[in-house]
Protein backbone atom coordinates (compact mmCIF):
# COMPACT_ATOMS: atom_id res chain seq x y z
CA UNK A 1 0.00 0.00 0.00
CA UNK A 2 3.39 2.51 0.53
CA UNK A 3 4.39 2.53 -2.56
CA UNK A 4 1.36 2.54 -4.18
CA UNK A 5 -0.37 5.53 -2.55
CA UNK A 6 3.06 7.01 -3.02
CA UNK A 7 3.10 6.50 -6.75
CA UNK A 8 -0.58 7.47 -7.10
CA UNK A 9 0.39 10.62 -5.50
CA UNK A 10 3.64 11.57 -7.53
CA UNK A 11 1.33 10.81 -10.59
CA UNK A 12 -1.48 13.02 -9.78
CA UNK A 13 0.45 15.77 -8.32
CA UNK A 14 2.68 15.32 -11.97
CA UNK A 15 -0.40 15.32 -14.35
CA UNK A 16 -1.83 18.35 -12.39
CA UNK A 17 1.25 20.52 -12.44
CA UNK A 18 2.38 20.02 -16.15
CA UNK A 19 -0.30 22.26 -17.18
CA UNK A 20 1.38 25.38 -17.64
CA UNK A 21 0.24 28.07 -15.95
CA UNK A 22 1.39 31.59 -14.61
CA UNK A 23 3.52 30.00 -12.07
CA UNK A 24 5.24 27.99 -14.16
CA UNK A 25 5.80 29.72 -16.68
CA UNK A 26 7.47 32.52 -14.15
CA UNK A 27 9.18 29.98 -13.08
CA UNK A 28 10.45 28.92 -16.41
CA UNK A 29 11.13 31.92 -17.64
CA UNK A 30 13.44 33.14 -14.76
CA UNK A 31 15.18 29.91 -15.12
CA UNK A 32 15.75 31.02 -18.95
CA UNK A 33 17.37 33.97 -17.57
CA UNK A 34 19.22 32.43 -14.63
CA UNK A 35 17.34 34.58 -12.13
CA UNK A 36 17.13 33.40 -9.05
CA UNK A 37 15.74 29.73 -9.38
CA UNK A 38 16.83 28.16 -6.28
CA UNK A 39 14.54 30.71 -4.64
CA UNK A 40 11.86 30.24 -6.97
CA UNK A 41 11.88 26.72 -6.90
CA UNK A 42 12.10 26.27 -3.10
CA UNK A 43 9.21 28.95 -2.60
CA UNK A 44 6.97 27.13 -5.32
CA UNK A 45 7.64 23.30 -3.76
CA UNK A 46 7.60 24.42 -0.36
CA UNK A 47 4.20 26.13 -0.97
CA UNK A 48 3.10 23.25 -2.59
CA UNK A 49 3.88 20.93 0.45
CA UNK A 50 1.80 23.02 2.95
CA UNK A 51 -1.39 23.18 0.45
CA UNK A 52 -0.74 19.45 -0.30
CA UNK A 53 -0.02 18.23 3.46
CA UNK A 54 -3.43 20.36 4.58
CA UNK A 55 -5.47 19.23 2.06
CA UNK A 56 -4.98 15.07 2.63
CA UNK A 57 -5.09 15.47 5.85
CA UNK A 58 -7.60 18.22 6.11
CA UNK A 59 -10.19 15.65 3.95
CA UNK A 60 -8.91 12.79 5.73
CA UNK A 61 -9.94 14.38 9.11
CA UNK A 62 -12.87 15.51 7.38
CA UNK A 63 -13.92 12.17 6.24
CA UNK A 64 -13.38 10.62 10.19
CA UNK A 65 -16.05 13.19 11.36
CA UNK A 66 -18.64 12.68 8.09
CA UNK A 67 -17.84 9.78 6.53
CA UNK A 68 -20.06 10.64 3.40
CA UNK A 69 -18.08 13.29 2.14
CA UNK A 70 -16.05 10.48 0.91
CA UNK A 71 -18.15 9.34 -2.25
CA UNK A 72 -19.20 13.18 -2.55
CA UNK A 73 -15.66 14.33 -2.48
CA UNK A 74 -14.51 10.96 -4.82
CA UNK A 75 -17.07 12.03 -7.74
CA UNK A 76 -16.54 15.66 -7.62
CA UNK A 77 -12.74 15.05 -8.17
CA UNK A 78 -13.40 12.39 -10.94
CA UNK A 79 -15.61 15.32 -12.92
CA UNK A 80 -12.86 17.56 -12.07
CA UNK A 81 -10.47 15.85 -13.21
CA UNK A 82 -12.72 14.66 -16.57
CA UNK A 83 -13.13 18.21 -17.17
CA UNK A 84 -9.50 18.76 -17.47
CA UNK A 85 -8.67 16.26 -19.40
CA UNK A 86 -11.08 17.48 -21.87
CA UNK A 87 -9.38 20.47 -21.91
CA UNK A 88 -6.33 19.13 -22.31
CA UNK A 89 -7.56 17.15 -25.03
CA UNK A 90 -8.72 20.51 -26.64
CA UNK A 91 -5.55 22.26 -26.34
CA UNK A 92 -3.87 18.96 -27.85
CA UNK A 93 -5.58 20.05 -30.92
CA UNK A 94 -5.61 23.54 -31.12
CA UNK A 95 -3.04 25.13 -29.19
CA UNK A 96 -0.41 27.82 -30.88
CA UNK A 97 1.03 28.24 -28.02
CA UNK A 98 5.04 28.07 -28.13
CA UNK A 99 7.85 29.83 -25.41
CA UNK A 100 10.36 32.51 -26.11
CA UNK A 101 12.56 33.76 -23.83
CA UNK A 102 12.17 37.51 -22.83
CA UNK A 103 15.03 39.79 -23.34
CA UNK A 104 13.88 42.21 -20.60
CA UNK A 105 15.94 43.96 -17.47
CA UNK A 106 16.94 42.07 -14.98
CA UNK A 107 14.45 41.20 -11.92
CA UNK A 108 15.41 41.98 -8.94
CA UNK A 109 15.27 39.36 -6.16
CA UNK A 110 12.48 41.00 -3.86
CA UNK A 111 10.76 41.85 -6.75
CA UNK A 112 10.95 37.89 -8.19
CA UNK A 113 10.21 36.28 -4.81
CA UNK A 114 6.74 38.59 -4.40
CA UNK A 115 5.70 37.39 -7.72
CA UNK A 116 6.24 34.63 -7.26
CA UNK A 117 4.06 34.39 -3.89
CA UNK A 118 1.82 36.01 -5.39
CA UNK A 119 1.45 33.85 -8.22
CA UNK A 120 1.32 30.70 -6.03
CA UNK A 121 -0.79 32.49 -2.82
CA UNK A 122 -3.02 34.15 -4.83
CA UNK A 123 -4.30 32.04 -7.54
CA UNK A 124 -7.63 30.45 -6.80
CA UNK A 125 -6.72 27.18 -9.20
CA UNK A 126 -3.93 26.45 -6.82
CA UNK A 127 -6.97 25.68 -4.12
CA UNK A 128 -8.66 23.97 -6.61
CA UNK A 129 -5.58 21.52 -7.91
CA UNK A 130 -3.79 21.28 -4.74
CA UNK A 131 -5.90 20.98 -1.94
CA UNK A 132 -9.55 20.10 -2.96
CA UNK A 133 -8.39 17.76 -5.54
CA UNK A 134 -5.12 16.02 -3.92
CA UNK A 135 -6.87 16.22 -0.83
CA UNK A 136 -10.39 14.25 -2.09
CA UNK A 137 -7.86 11.69 -3.89
CA UNK A 138 -5.83 11.07 -0.73
CA UNK A 139 -8.91 9.50 1.09
CA UNK A 140 -8.38 6.59 -0.93
CA UNK A 141 -5.86 5.29 0.93
CA UNK A 142 -6.64 5.06 4.05
CA UNK A 143 -3.55 4.61 6.42
CA UNK A 144 -1.33 5.46 4.01
CA UNK A 145 -2.29 9.15 3.43
CA UNK A 146 1.37 10.15 4.46
CA UNK A 147 2.86 8.02 1.75
CA UNK A 148 0.10 9.34 -1.20
CA UNK A 149 1.46 13.36 0.42
CA UNK A 150 4.86 12.47 0.10
CA UNK A 151 4.30 11.26 -3.41
CA UNK A 152 2.51 14.39 -4.19
CA UNK A 153 5.37 16.48 -2.41
CA UNK A 154 8.39 14.17 -4.13
CA UNK A 155 6.58 15.35 -7.46
CA UNK A 156 6.41 18.95 -6.61
CA UNK A 157 9.96 19.68 -5.40
CA UNK A 158 11.63 17.43 -8.53
CA UNK A 159 9.47 19.41 -11.03
CA UNK A 160 10.32 23.10 -10.07
CA UNK A 161 13.99 22.63 -9.40
CA UNK A 162 13.95 20.22 -12.74
CA UNK A 163 11.83 23.26 -14.16
CA UNK A 164 13.70 25.99 -12.98
CA UNK A 165 17.38 24.21 -14.01
CA UNK A 166 16.45 22.38 -16.64
CA UNK A 167 15.30 25.94 -18.70
CA UNK A 168 17.72 26.03 -21.09
CA UNK A 169 17.49 22.65 -22.28
CA UNK A 170 13.78 22.57 -22.40
CA UNK A 171 13.86 26.07 -24.44
CA UNK A 172 14.64 25.02 -28.08
CA UNK A 173 11.83 22.09 -27.38
CA UNK A 174 9.07 24.32 -26.71
CA UNK A 175 9.35 27.39 -29.19
CA UNK A 176 7.76 24.48 -31.23
CA UNK A 177 3.81 24.55 -30.55
CA UNK A 178 3.66 20.89 -31.40
CA UNK A 179 5.27 20.34 -28.51
CA UNK A 180 2.69 21.82 -26.16
CA UNK A 181 0.51 19.93 -28.38
CA UNK A 182 1.72 16.35 -27.29
CA UNK A 183 2.33 17.46 -23.69
CA UNK A 184 -1.32 18.36 -23.57
CA UNK A 185 -2.02 14.83 -25.16
CA UNK A 186 -0.66 13.47 -22.41
CA UNK A 187 -1.75 15.60 -19.82
CA UNK A 188 -5.48 14.63 -21.21
CA UNK A 189 -4.53 10.40 -20.94
CA UNK A 190 -2.89 10.95 -17.62
CA UNK A 191 -5.98 13.03 -16.18
CA UNK A 192 -8.71 10.22 -17.55
CA UNK A 193 -6.60 7.56 -16.20
CA UNK A 194 -6.53 8.78 -12.83
CA UNK A 195 -10.47 9.48 -13.39
CA UNK A 196 -11.43 6.21 -14.18
CA UNK A 197 -8.92 4.60 -11.32
CA UNK A 198 -11.08 7.33 -8.53
CA UNK A 199 -14.21 6.39 -10.22
CA UNK A 200 -13.24 2.31 -9.43
CA UNK A 201 -12.50 3.53 -5.95
CA UNK A 202 -15.93 3.10 -5.04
Amino acid sequence: MFWTAFVAGFTLCLSLIFAIGAQNAFVLKQGLRREYVWELALICALSDAILISAGVWGFAWAVAQVPRIEPVARYVGAAFLLLYAAASAWAACTSQASLQASDAPRTSRRRAVLVCLALTWLNPHVYLDTMLLIGSVGTQYPGAQGSFAAGAICTSFLFFFGLGYGARLLAPIFRRPAAWRVLHALIAVLMTVIAIGLLRGG
